[in-house]
């Protein structure tokens, strides 16, 4: 089973999803401030992300969605391509490591 968000009718839908890559980082929390209330008035009404710069870092930001450019197709294929690396990498590393320990039996 999918998990699923509610959101209310009358709020408007936001532009962008939990986990999506931007220029700002990585999405990591939204929440709204609907129309009518203190914070709305305070600091406009809309959705707001929290995004953490890059997962190696303990600083994020807290931005409105007019602050937020998400990625080109392009940057987002390198980001994604450069990952995949990084962790076929690991990958190989800690099969070498295995193999040490098994005395290089696949399958212990």
């Amino acid at each position: 089973m999918q998990p699923t968000i509610s959101i209310p009718q009358h709020w408007g839908y936001p532009r962008f999803a939990l986990e999506q890559r931007t220029n700002q980082g990585i999405i990591l929390g939204l929440y709204y401030y609907p129309n009518g209330t203190e914070l709305a008035n305070e600091f406009d009404e809309g959705w707001r992300y929290v995004l953490m710069p890059n997962k190696n870092s303990d600083e994020i930001s807290y931005l409105q969605e007019n602050q937020i450019q998400p990625l080109s197709p392009e940057e987002l294929f390198s980001e994604i391509t450069a990952e995949i690396e990084f962790y076929q990498q690991q990958i190989a590393i800690l099969q070498q490591q295995l193999a040490v320990v098994t005395g290089g039996k696949a399958n212990v």
